[in-house]
């Protein structure tokens, strides 16, 4: 596996307008700035920052990292009638969320009604559990499945429009909500985060680097926030924690899972798990910290994640022998776990003009030298040093399977729509460090729970820094669902506090 390295200036502010990202050098420490940019970086490229000096010392909520978790709970304090502010650490807003490729899983949803979906709440809850290994918080997750379509029509609501579906390792129907045009879910949804954070005038201050939450009187009272060399005490009557998770914390991965201290993560800079240990701190109840997942396609000498939607929609993996080897949609833990046993540890990612014409992220991988292309199966053969005759007849057997819908190899049911034909495309890839499921435990109310099972008054988490809602493994596409199901949840229930808080 490639060693972590440190990612470049450039990189960084290129993070909030790509979907899929480069590997960072893990960092340590538990402020919520621990890698020292230069201001003018990113701020630079967007007015939707505000001006440090205008940084007041008392809030109603204080929302610290700006996600899609923490941008979509401002955004619905906001529409309660509170007065958030969001803190964010790093030169830029959008953190993880920037990078996310696949989509938004949810089910019972309008899009899936008018495009012929058939598809229920149940069943997400059920693969979702499945996938999990059965480790779920299940009240989290029933919760989830049963707010997604909510979050569906709330985007659309304002102007965020996820209306083009595909699938996902795990799941046995297309719930998987994507921009119109196929690309990747995360640069867009930023934006349009970011327009209406704008649009509610909600202060949104970058290089603000929250490395305390403070209480008084046993409650929530507000934080300690670094900003242009000086730290500020900034009240509030709650608190909402979004601040990710930590998997671009070697410290942190070596400490939780010493086996996975040398893989090459694909996660922003600003995954340094912060906000687990502040909330820690503060008597916080943490759970699944060792549950960290491996995402099998991901493009090794840079970290660059290659979507699961690309599987979706007809990639098969291949190892060096040119044999498939497992069933590409199962779960990505499965995958993970069939490819590291392959000769290398590695596989390619092989698919046609169909599929490269569906994933609009192929363009992206394109640009950055990623994938080997041919007009032959020969020529793919030759550059990749695969035996023609051996891919030729996994590339037949698989169209095979396309036509007449039955993977006979390995029971694949999904992404079965795409032969590969006319050019074909190959990606190398091996597992990287994705997502960390652990985090800080909270309720449906999102109240983060201290050891005993009560709340911590006035202190309210959601996204990645969260643990218990996707188990032992994650699905693609449920990430962004989580945000934006438990930022809106995280948002309403801090400005209901907030309105009853002396």
């Amino acid at each position: 596996m490639k060693i972590w390295t440190k990612l470049g200036l450039l990189t960084l502010v290129g993070l909030s307008l790509t979907s899929c990202g480069s590997n960072t050098k893990n960092t340590k420490g538990h402020s919520s700035s621990s890698q020292k940019v230069e201001t003018s970086a990113g701020a630079s490229k967007s007015n939707i920052y505000a001006d440090p000096s205008t940084l007041s010392d008392k809030y109603d909520v204080i929302i610290v990292g700006s996600g899609g978790a923490g941008m979509t709970a401002a955004i619905e304090a906001k529409d309660a009638g509170m007065n958030p502010v969001i803190l964010e650490k790093m030169p830029i807003a959008g953190g993880n969320t920037s990078k996310a490729s696949a989509g938004l899983n949810a089910s019972e949803t309008s899009v899936e009604k008018a495009q012929g979906v058939a598809d229920s709440n149940d069943k997400f809850y059920e693969e979702t559990l499945k996938g999990g290994g059965g480790t779920n918080d299940k009240a989290l997750l029933r919760y989830f499945v049963d707010h997604s379509a909510g979050a569906v029509d709330w985007l659309n609501t304002n102007g965020i429009v996820l209306d083009n579906l595909t699938t996902t390792g795990g799941m046995s129907v297309s719930r998987t909500h994507r921009p119109h045009d196929g690309s990747a879910v995360g640069g867009y949804l930023v934006k349009g985060l970011e327009e209406n954070i704008t649009k509610r005038n909600i202060p949104l201050f970058v290089n603000s680097d929250v490395t305390k939450i403070t209480e008084k009187d046993g409650k929530v009272s507000g934080v300690k926030v670094k900003i242009e060399g000086e730290t500020k005490d900034i009240s509030s009557k709650a608190v909402v924690v979004t601040t990710g998770g930590f998997g671009a914390n070697k410290k942190m991965i070596a400490k939780y899972r010493p086996d996975l201290k040398d893989y090459v993560t694909t996660n922003a800079a600003g995954s340094t798990g912060d906000g687990i240990t502040m909330i820690s701190e503060l008597g916080g109840q943490l759970v699944d910290m060792d549950k960290i997942q491996i995402h099998p396609t991901v493009f090794q000498k840079t970290g660059y994640l290659v979507s699961e939607s690309i599987r979706g929609e007809g990639a098969i993996l291949v190892n060096q022998k040119g044999k498939r080897f497992f069933n590409e949609m199962d779960t990505r833990d499965k995958v993970s776990a069939a490819e590291l046993k392959q000769p290398g540890k590695y596989s390619y990612v092989i698919f046609g003009e169909g599929t490269k014409d569906k994933v609009k992220a192929v363009e992206q991988y394109m640009s950055k030298d990623m994938v080997v292309e041919a007009d032959s199966i020969k020529g793919l053969a030759d550059k990749l040093d695969i035996n023609e005759k051996t891919l030729t007849s996994t590339i037949d057997g698989w169209n095979k399977a396309v036509s007449t819908k039955k993977d006979e190899d390995f029971g694949r049911t999904t992404g079965m729509t795409t032969e590969i034909s006319g050019k074909y495309y190959a990606i190398k890839v091996a597992p990287g460090i994705h997502h960390t499921m652990a985090g800080v435990k909270i309720n449906t109310n999102t109240q983060v729970l201290k050891k005993d099972g009560s709340p911590i008054q006035g202190l309210y988490a959601a996204g990645e820094v969260t643990g218990g809602l996707h188990g032992g493994n994650r699905i693609g596409g449920n990430a962004v669902a989580d945000i934006v199901i438990f930022g809106r949840q995280a948002g309403t229930q801090s400005a209901a506090y907030a309105k009853t808080s002396n």
